[in-house]
């Protein structure tokens, strides 16, 4: 009998300790049908179709997905640092670098792949009136009589269509205007982004001149395509404000023109510890892209006027079924992780 108790108790233990071993050994793999996704966007809708063609391939991953939040850029990057969020589509090159340090990103947080490539941007005219004068740089605006060209308000002025007060390039704009001496001949016109480039197009439809700055992807380029309507002017040196460090004209070029501004990239922004267990969805984040082109197309729908969290959710479904080829061999790839 001591025997047989001794080897039951053995054997009670060798199964605890596999147990433990098992339990322990989880903590470093997938996760997935345990793992709550949670992520969050801001008010901006186009992320919100972004977040939904991630989560639509993290729920065939087998991810169950908690129903997106919508926060200020801040409040993501802290909630995703102290683990209340899982991950973001809102890591923007250059312009969220502060946030991301604030959150202490270097330790709590991983930026991983591209869920927009980059794209340009900077500042445009109509290519007519560009032809016409001979315009390429903007530079060339210090000429008051090129300048008056686009003066929209009589006060002798070209008004540059720019950004809302506060935005990162309001500033970045002002300071061009300042080292490539044109306070003189331009001025920022500012104010709502979206109404001022309303308004652009109703010039551009009329037959006006229009100059204005812009980043891709937006809308803008659904309506006002490069090359067609529009084209993107040079600047004579590459110059950013101070706490745009680190930039060079390399950067600020692309097809072979200086544009003057870093290329606009978006990334997925992860909270590290959820990344290191979870390979699967850290390798779906690394793989799944969304084109310029195809961002502007969708940018286009919900400014006029598919905008409900139903239509963004078809948007994302049928962007998806366009793209279902290569949507599944990211699923494949990232189902071997």
């Amino acid at each position: 009998m001591p025997g047989k108790s001794y080897r039951r108790l053995f054997s009670s233990s060798v199964l605890l300790a596999i147990a433990v071993g098992l339990m322990s050994c989880r903590s470093n793999l997938d996760l997935t049908q345990d793992t709550l996704v949670r992520s969050a966007h801001s008010s901006w809708v186009e992320e919100s179709f972004q977040t939904e063609v991630v989560n639509i391939g993290l729920a065939e991953l087998g991810y169950p997905i908690e129903s997106p939040k919508t926060l200020d850029y801040p409040a993501i990057y802290l909630s995703l640092a102290t683990q209340s969020l899982d991950y973001s589509v809102v890591s923007y090159d250059a312009g969220h670098e502060s946030l991301f340090n604030q959150a202490n990103g270097n330790n709590e947080l991983e930026k991983v792949g591209k869920v927009i490539p980059p794209g340009s941007q900077g500042y445009h005219m109509d290519k007519k009136t560009a032809d016409e004068y001979g315009i390429s740089n903007l530079e060339q605006l210090k000429d008051p009589q090129i300048a008056n060209l686009f003066d929209t308000d009589a006060n002798g002025k070209a008004n540059l269509v720019g950004c809302n007060p506060g935005w990162v390039c309001e500033s970045v704009i002002n300071h061009h205007l300042k080292v490539y001496g044109l306070e003189d001949t331009v001025e920022q016109e500012q104010g709502n982004y979206t109404s001022l480039l309303a308004d652009t197009i109703d010039r551009y439809e009329q037959g006006k001149p229009i100059f204005y700055y812009a980043y891709n992807p937006h809308w803008i380029f659904a309506v006002l395509k490069p090359d067609r309507e529009v084209m993107a002017l040079e600047v004579p040196f590459t110059s950013l404000p101070e706490h745009m460090v680190g930039i060079t004209e390399t950067d600020t070029t692309f097809e072979g023109k200086n544009l003057g501004w870093p290329a606009v990239g978006q990334r997925f922004v992860v909270n590290r510890t959820f990344a290191s267990r979870n390979s699967r969805a850290k390798r779906w984040f690394e793989l799944v892209s969304i084109p310029v082109a195809d961002m502007n197309e969708v940018s286009l729908q919900i400014k006029e006027g598919t905008d409900t969290p139903e239509d963004i959710r078809r948007l994302a479904q049928e962007w998806v079924s366009e793209n279902q080829a290569q949507f599944d061999a990211w699923l494949a790839e990232a189902k071997e992780e």
